[in-house]
């Protein structure tokens, strides 16, 4: 009896198995690529980010970003001037190929956005975390990247993951490496993305 038992277990086992190994290719015909080295993913891009930091002033017809929350009173425990901590910021950026930020027409929205938050997350000096998915709307790719990690300013370059993705990135992983592009003040950044996406469907 427990032989018995033991098989239709077995068998079980078999049947979950080959039946999650059919699901590996998504249902639109497209196959799963993992990279084997990381220096040759399945796929790679560079974009930029332009976030316009909302100024409480003259700047909200721009403005693409803004404080969601004031500085902690410990912002200001180590640094005279404070470091934001505590301080979240909700962003919805456009995003673009080249470095520039395009004129758009009244209405017209930009074909790649990045939407999402950062929070700055150190006592002792600028230091944050981001949150945000990479939206693609145009001819040329439709879908989300999605990325999460620490910000670490001080860096020159720094990773954060690609957790996931839609559309045309379905199920995607990899890496996004940050480099601070360009900035004017605290008002404006320019945020240059080297991504690389080791796990695609192509």
């Amino acid at each position: 009896m427990q032989g018995l038992a033991a098989s239709s277990m077995l068998s079980l086992t078999v049947v979950v198995v080959v039946f999650l190994i059919g699901m590996a290719d998504h249902s639109d015909g497209r196959r799963r690529v993992i990279s084997s080295s990381s220096d040759e993913p399945c796929k790679e891009m560079t974009l930029y980010l332009h976030d316009i930091l909302y100024n409480g002033a003259n700047n909200s017809a721009n403005a693409t970003s803004a404080a969601a929350t004031k500085p902690t009173a410990l912002s200001t425990t180590h640094w005279k001037n404070g470091t934001f901590f505590g301080t979240l910021v909700v962003f919805d950026d456009p995003v673009t190929v080249g470095k520039a930020l395009p004129v758009a027409e009244a209405g017209e929205e930009p074909a790649i956005r990045a939407q999402g938050f950062y929070f700055y997350d150190k006592k002792e000096s600028y230091n944050a975390w981001f949150g945000f998915s990479i939206v693609f709307n145009s001819t040329a790719a439709t879908g989300t990247i999605n990325l999460m990690g620490a910000d670490l300013m001080y860096e020159v370059t720094r990773d954060i993951s690609v957790v996931g993705g839609t559309g045309d990135f379905f199920m995607t992983r990899g890496i996004a490496t940050l480099r601070l592009d360009a900035y004017e003040g605290t008002v404006y950044f320019r945020l240059q993305m080297d991504i690389k996406l080791y796990e695609c469907y192509i």
